[in-house]
């Protein structure tokens, strides 16, 4: 929400009401008072006010603010959310006069466009969902495109490591380590330079939980790089992490990138050699073989490649289904409302 609201104009304060997410983070919004008050003035006023997955239920309806209203949430709560007077509706987003619901991870980018649209129009949030590449067909099974199929192994459980840098692209980072720890797949997050907290690409702060040089020397099943036009090119000065590249690209062990990896990291030191990939259009001129630039998703033998933040969901199960099988990826993406 924070970063699609930020490319669409807004300025957008974030502020922690103590635990945030999920479950846990939807019952600490309903018990904050300070909070209440502000979304009932601002209903009040007029104004906008939006939810998504247990929030609609757990905070705008416990509140009163969805009696008469036509209302969405995730499909767990939506018992919950008849009974406070609402209609429910399975609509991935749901706008009902001032009050704009959505149901959950899968539709967050949805509900954000919808909300940079009742904010600026049509016209800038259609604009902004090309730039992001949001999905054509929202709902319906995720798809990739495979050459040279090969079985991605692991032991136990697949070990992954996610570098993040200054300006990585948030929405990427943020997807792949949320659908991979999901799928119970050990991420780890590993920060290039000397600080473990890093600003992204729309000034979110992301933080790692090592840096890159403690987890140099270590073998991992998978190393996957977010994007961001000018994060990429970070991971490119650094040293260590092409190297590691190399190693697992020798070791014929997987690796990818998203959005302007591809072309900045991955293309230049000739880890995509013989291989096809896809990357962020403004970039796909720098690859050598552009056959596959239009797909959403490669996978090409031990290399996955994707295009943008709009494809960072499908390029997380994508991963999911290379290491548990495509089953148990369709039953992560209906769980996330993929």
């Amino acid at each position: 929400m924070i970063t699609v609201l930020r490319r669409g104009g807004a300025d957008v304060t974030v502020a922690s009401v103590e635990n945030q997410g999920g479950l846990p983070g939807g019952e600490t919004l309903k018990n904050c008072k300070p909070l209440e008050n502000m979304v009932k003035k601002q209903d009040t006023d007029g104004r906008l006010n939006a939810a998504i997955c247990c929030a609609p239920a757990l905070a705008l309806g416990t509140w009163g603010l969805l009696e008469g209203k036509t209302a969405t949430g995730y499909p767990v709560f939506m018992e919950k959310l008849a009974a406070t007077c609402a209609t429910a509706s399975e609509s991935r987003v749901e706008i009902d006069g001032r009050i704009v619901t959505s149901r959950g991870p899968g539709t967050t980018i949805e509900f954000s466009l919808t909300l940079v649209e009742q904010l600026y129009g049509k016209e800038k949030a259609d604009e902004v969902s090309s730039i992001l590449l949001v999905r054509p067909n929202p709902g319906e099974e995720y798809t990739l495109t495979e050459l040279n199929q090969t079985n991605w192994s692991f032991e136990d459980t697949p070990q992954i490591l996610v570098p993040i840098a200054e300006d990585s692209e948030e929405i990427e980072a943020i997807a792949l380590v949320d659908i991979l720890r999901r799928a119970k797949a050990n991420v780890v997050i590993a920060a290039v330079g000397n600080s473990l907290e890093v600003v992204g690409s729309r000034k979110a702060k992301l933080v790692a939980e090592v840096l890159l040089d403690e987890v140099a020397e270590k073998s991992f099943d998978l190393i996957v790089l977010p994007g961001g036009l000018n994060g990429a090119p970070r991971f490119a000065s650094c040293e260590k992490l092409v190297n590691m590249l190399k190693k697992q690209a020798e070791a014929n062990k997987p690796y990818g990138g998203i959005c302007a990896s591809p072309a900045y990291v991955l293309e230049p030191n000739g880890l995509l050699k013989g291989k096809k990939a896809t990357t962020h259009p403004r970039v796909s001129n720098k690859l050598s073989d552009q056959s596959h630039i239009e797909h959403r998703v490669v996978v090409d033998g031990n290399v996955i490649t994707s295009r943008a933040p709009g494809t960072a969901m499908e390029f997380s199960l994508a991963i999911v289904e290379k290491f548990y099988g495509r089953e148990k990826a369709l039953q992560l993406a209906k769980a996330t409302l993929v």
